[in-house]
Parts: structure tokens; C-alpha cells; sequence
């Protein structure tokens, strides 16, 4: 029979499991049979350059965690070798990773994973997979702004030259203005002949 101590230790590992899987975004699931101790090495290197967590775990301390995270489903592949990948910020990277490790060793197996809280099937972890890096869907983001962030910015620094958005204000302003006395002098000479030339035909019949 296990001492205290012992089953106080297993505790802590379950709750520290339990909140991983919680506070984890996503996760993946192995059996890393046959995985020599080199390949082991280049394979956590990855996953932590990627911000993954990744662990060998007992299955049945594996199994309570998942009970109290709310992951029951996860537990029917439970047996064997088992390790898992979990990350609180990429969705992808694992699944990426591990799923290209597994075509190159035959005794490396993806069992399962979950996504959100939610335990997804191998078809969903398979196009997981298939989604490029973080960095790469930012480039391909940024690609697709950069034309306008281009142009926006051309204005901007046209602005900046002018000295600013009050300047080029002013400078159009008197332009208007100098439009108005313009108007106004094409239109006074125009009404001037015509008053005067009224006011005889009015007085004509007063002469008779």
C-alpha cells in the first residue's frame, strides 16, 4: 500500500496536470514507443522553441487530470507509452510538430488531442497539422496590408512635409476667399446698366 507521502506527491501531480490541461489551449496526446534518447532530445528542443510543454506522464495520473479538467474523453486511449504536448498559446505548433514526427517513426503514435476545452478527432488534429507557423500567417497578414498601409502612410508624410493638417488648411483657405471679390465683380457691372436703363422708361409718359 502507497505511504502518505506517496499519495500526496501523486496528488500534486494530478492538480498540477489537471490545471494545464485547463489553462492549455490545446493538447496532443503520443505514444513515443521507440523514440531513442537523441531523437527525444531534438523533439522537446522543438516543441519548447514553439512554446509547447511537453511530458511523459502515467496513465492513470493522466486519467484523474483529465476527470477533473473535463476531459473524459481523452481517457479511452490511455495505455502504453504516453506523453503529452500542451500549449497556452499555440493552437497548431503541436500538433504540426509531432504529427511530422510521427510519419518519420513508425513506433511514434498520435492518440488523440483537444482544442478549446473539447477533445477533437485525428482528422481535425491532422489539418491542425497541415496550418503553417505563427510567423508565417503573420507575414502572409501583413502582406496582405502592407499595399495600403503603404499608401496611407505616403499621405501621411505628405501631410508631415506640408506642416501639418492646419497648414495645408490654411493654405487652401485663402485660395476660397480670393474666389469670392471675383464673383462679385463679374456680377455688379452686369446689374449697374441695367437700373439705369428702367428708369428713363418710366419717366416718359410724365414729360407728355
Amino acid at each position: 500500500m502507497p505511504s502518505q507521502s506517496v499519495l500526496e506527491q501523486k496528488k500534486a501531480i494530478v492538480a498540477e496536470l489537471s490545471e494545464r490541461l485547463k489553462n492549455s489551449v490545446t493538447g496532443i496526446v503520443v505514444s513515443y514507443e521507440g523514440i531513442n534518447t537523441e531523437d527525444d532530445t531534438k523533439l522537446r528542443k522543438e516543441l519548447r522553441e514553439n512554446n509547447v510543454k511537453y511530458s511523459v506522464v502515467k496513465n492513470t495520473l493522466l486519467s484523474r487530470a483529465c476527470d477533473e479538467a473535463g476531459l473524459e474523453d481523452i481517457k479511452p486511449v490511455l495505455e502504453g507509452t504516453t506523453a503529452i504536448a500542451t500549449s497556452d498559446s499555440e493552437y497548431a505548433a503541436a500538433a504540426r510538430i509531432l504529427c511530422n514526427y510521427a510519419k518519420d517513426h513508425d513506433n511514434f503514435k498520435v492518440k488523440t488531442g483537444y482544442l478549446d476545452g473539447a477533445v477533437i478527432d485525428m482528422d481535425t488534429i491532422v489539418s491542425l497539422s497541415k496550418l503553417p507557423t505563427r510567423d508565417v500567417l503573420l507575414a502572409n497578414v501583413l502582406g496582405a496590408f502592407q499595399a495600403p498601409i503603404a499608401a496611407f502612410a505616403r499621405v501621411m508624410q505628405a501631410i508631415v512635409d506640408e506642416g501639418g493638417v492646419e497648414e495645408c488648411l490654411a493654405k487652401k483657405a485663402p485660395t476660397e476667399e480670393a474666389e469670392a471679390p471675383a464673383e462679385e465683380a463679374a456680377e455688379t457691372p452686369a446689374e449697374a446698366p441695367a437700373e439705369a436703363a428702367e428708369a428713363p422708361a418710366e419717366e416718359a409718359p410724365a414729360a407728355e
